[in-house]
């Protein structure tokens, strides 16, 4: 692993959470108009047939080992949108926004439990300071319940997504298992929308536009490319840059949706741009010590 593929690694993932915290004004107003995991389902189906359409063959290269890593990553990732979506419906956005960044924390707890990886202080440092910013941008008020639970679970959740990517991208095609990852998200999306209003299509050109746009842009490109990222940078590291996604969510809250930042979201952002700075200009962990492999 180079320098040189771990600063465009790095480069990729912030360019994927702008595109993620961009999309926050376009899923906002396309869920009003749309039920949430019909939305889903529909983003992430299109992106998947997107894909498979450009390369209709790359799933039967990927080998039985892969297919079922990219099955258990999609499990992982669609339990949490899932979890995110459903808590939602009890939990402040902002609270679930915090609850959601918790990612950043599990990631290298959930890494050192299954794979005995070790995470350096300067990591932690960063975790810790990462947390406080989240907690300054979205944190208004906490309330246990039910929502805040299932809310957790879906933190949990991203963590297992990234730990398994990291650990599997290397091994495989980032395309094929990008794909089969999407895919899984799509089944388990549908059948979690049959009961809550079915699968109806978009109801107008402007939210076909919104489900357009987050399935081949938020989707298909930004998962192949987290998933080629994170063949090149270990889970903890990925987990502080992909909290910046609500500093970008902010950014174009405010461009585009007309918001306004308080001086505790400024601050906050700044804490997790830092956090980020932290982990990269701090000293690099011995790449030759074996780790315990997470074998499917």
């Amino acid at each position: 692993m180079t320098r040189r593929s771990e600063a465009l690694a790095i480069l990729a993932l912030v360019g994927i959470t702008a595109v993620w915290g961009a999309t926050f004004v376009l899923v906002k107003d396309a869920i009003a108009r749309m039920p949430v995991m019909a939305f889903l389902a529909w983003r992430f189906g299109i992106a998947t047939l997107a894909m498979v359409a450009l390369r209709p063959r790359s799933v039967a290269g990927l080998g039985r080992r892969g297919r079922r890593a990219g099955a258990l990553l999609g499990l992982a990732l669609g339990t949490g949108y899932a979890a995110q979506t459903f808590g939602l419906r009890t939990t402040p956005a902002s609270v679930s926004g915090f609850i959601t960044g918790m990612f950043v924390v599990f990631t290298p707890l959930i890494g050192g439990l299954l794979l005995h990886q070790r995470v350096g202080l300067p990591a932690w440092v960063a975790v810790a300071v990462a947390t406080c910013g989240l907690a300054l941008i979205s944190l208004r008020g906490v309330s246990v319940g039910r929502g805040e639970a299932l809310t957790l679970l879906c933190a949990v959740c991203f963590a297992l997504h990234i730990v398994g990517l990291g650990e599997w991208s290397s091994r495989h095609d980032a395309f094929p298992l990008a794909v089969v990852q999407l895919g899984s998200v799509t089944a388990l999306c549908a059948v979690l929308a049959l009961p809550l209003g079915g699968l109806a299509p978009p109801p107008d050109a402007g939210v076909w536009g919104a489900v357009g746009l987050t399935a081949i842009l938020a989707t298909a490109l930004a998962f192949v490319g987290q998933t080629w990222a994170q063949a090149h940078l270990p889970p903890a590291r990925t987990a502080v840059v992909l909290t910046l996604e609500p500093v970008f969510a902010g950014v174009f809250g405010v461009l585009l949706g007309g918001d306004r930042l308080g001086v505790a979201t400024v601050v906050g952002a700044a804490l997790v741009i830092a956090a980020m700075l932290i982990i990269e200009l701090s000293p690099r962990p011995d790449a030759a010590r074996p780790v315990e492999r997470l074998e499917v």
